[in-house]
């Protein structure tokens, strides 16, 4: 059965498994952050997991969504829950080695698929675009967004539906104006993706 969870319900389960966490952050954006949200802690656990993938799911229950597509890595879970209440498939775009998004491992959209885009976080949103695109460019149709969490606050307009489990606004820095480096501070870069300083 699709359940909602209320927003609430979603910040209790990232405060019990430790996904919120204070400090000073270089997000995938190049961008700093005093805040950040570990997903994977959230997702380690099979219950959280699978209840936040019933949550996004109930919102594109009636779409007739044929595939789920995550990037890699912070999607690959969570869409793989999305997609197994929807009783889909699920793919995963992971960087080829110029740093693009793409399908490999013999993974294929096909002309007219109808495919959910889910990812874990976004805050500019830049993997999602690039997912969109890769699904548009293979002949599928981008019919919504999922996410676990909007960090954008709600800013992000991908031009199609995005459903948010929590939408929250935490503010970002660009590297000349962090007042954390100002400070003396360091970031460091706890998500997936190496970034380079």
């Amino acid at each position: 059965m699709l359940t909602r969870l209320s927003e609430d319900d979603v910040r209790r389960m990232l405060e019990a498994s430790g996904a919120l966490l204070s400090g000073h952050f270089l997000l995938t954006s190049g961008r700093h952050s005093a805040q950040y949200i570990q997903c994977a802690q959230v997702l380690k656990h099979p219950r959280y997991a699978e209840a936040l993938g019933r949550a996004l799911a109930a919102s594109y229950a009636d779409h007739g969504i044929d595939l789920v597509v995550g990037p890699a890595l912070g999607g690959v879970i969570i869409a793989h829950e999305v997609a197994r209440a929807l009783d889909t498939p699920c793919l995963f775009a992971e960087r080829d080695a110029n740093g693009r998004m793409a399908l490999r491992r013999g993974f294929t959209v096909e002309r007219g698929q109808r495919v959910l885009v889910v990812e874990d976080v976004i805050t500019t949103g830049g993997s999602v675009r690039e997912v969109i695109d890769l699904v548009r460019d293979a002949g599928g149709e981008a019919e919504g967004v999922g996410v676990i969490v909007d960090r954008s606050g709600g800013r992000v307009d991908f031009g199609v539906p995005l459903t948010a489990l929590l939408t929250t606004s935490i503010a970002t820095f660009t590297p000349e104006g962090c007042p954390l480096c100002a400070a003396g501070g360091v970031p460091v870069k706890p998500g997936s993706r190496k970034v380079s300083m």
